[in-house]
């Protein structure tokens, strides 16, 4: 029988699934494939991949598919690894530059400037990292994952993606979920859960065996920024964000889509 293939965020907020979904590669169940967020959500739309830590963004274009587990990457307050950064205070920025790794926390930074800061700018695609250096002047910058944590200290002012969304709408944020375009047997849904939570449960080794890997605290931020557990009020959460999304106006033609 063939491994199911999953594929995961390659960033170190996904460190405590690795640890137990390891395990199951070891035994042979699964193949595992890394890589950054925007890409496993294609992968996995384009079945290349049968189960994937997706972009909650991307559930809309999967309707065949279905979210699995009892585990996510969530926040309820500050996230730390989404942020916006500027060299000058928001009200001042007139353009910014959008990770190119990131859909969900495009569509977060639209709505939010849109409903919260109820600013205007102008939105520049990002094709490589090149464009951290770029954030300077009246041009911020989003940046999200492992890059975000390094950096937070950089510049002289951040908004936290998070944090903002829940001053809006009083509600923790989803940012990926476990979906599989297969049907699975119950049997192998619950060692992808006992797999995930072995990973949680080793947390603080986690955090300090990546010690060096960002300046910022990992033990807080694997205990504090991020919310691996999908409950019933986040998956309300997350319809609440859909439904916002849907509202949102195109960022650029089509065949600029998947630099987003």
């Amino acid at each position: 029988m063939d491994k199911i293939r999953v594929g995961i965020v390659n960033y170190l907020n996904t460190r405590p699934f690795l640890k137990g979904l390891n395990q199951l590669a070891l035994n042979g169940e699964i193949h595992l494939i890394q890589d950054y967020p925007a890409r496993i959500a294609d992968d996995l739309i384009a079945g290349r991949v049968d189960i994937g830590l997706v972009p909650v963004a991307v559930l809309p274009y999967l309707s065949q598919a279905s979210i699995i587990g009892s585990h996510c990457i969530a926040t309820e307050g500050s996230v730390a690894s989404v942020c916006l950064f500027s060299e000058q205070p928001l009200e001042s920025l007139d353009t910014i530059l959008l990770d190119y790794q990131s859909r969900t926390s495009v569509q977060l930074l639209q709505i939010l400037l849109r409903d919260y800061w109820k600013k205007e700018v102008k939105f520049i695609p990002s094709h490589t990292s090149a464009y951290i250096d770029q954030i300077q002047g009246r041009s911020g910058g989003l940046i999200i994952g492992d890059r975000a944590l390094n950096a937070y200290d950089r510049f002289n002012y951040k908004y936290d993606l998070g944090e903002a969304w829940l001053q809006l709408t009083g509600m923790p944020f989803v940012f990926a979920v476990w979906v599989s375009r297969i049907a699975l047997e119950e049997r192998f849904i619950e060692k992808f859960i006992q797999a995930n939570e072995l990973g949680l449960s080793a947390r603080e080794e986690i955090a300090l065996e990546n010690a060096g890997a960002v300046s910022y605290n990992l033990y807080h931020y694997f205990t504090n920024n991020i919310d691996y557990n999908l409950t019933e009020k986040k998956r309300m959460a997350l319809d609440h964000f859909l439904t916002y999304s849907s509202t949102l106006p195109p960022l650029f033609p089509s065949s600029e889509s998947k630099n987003i």
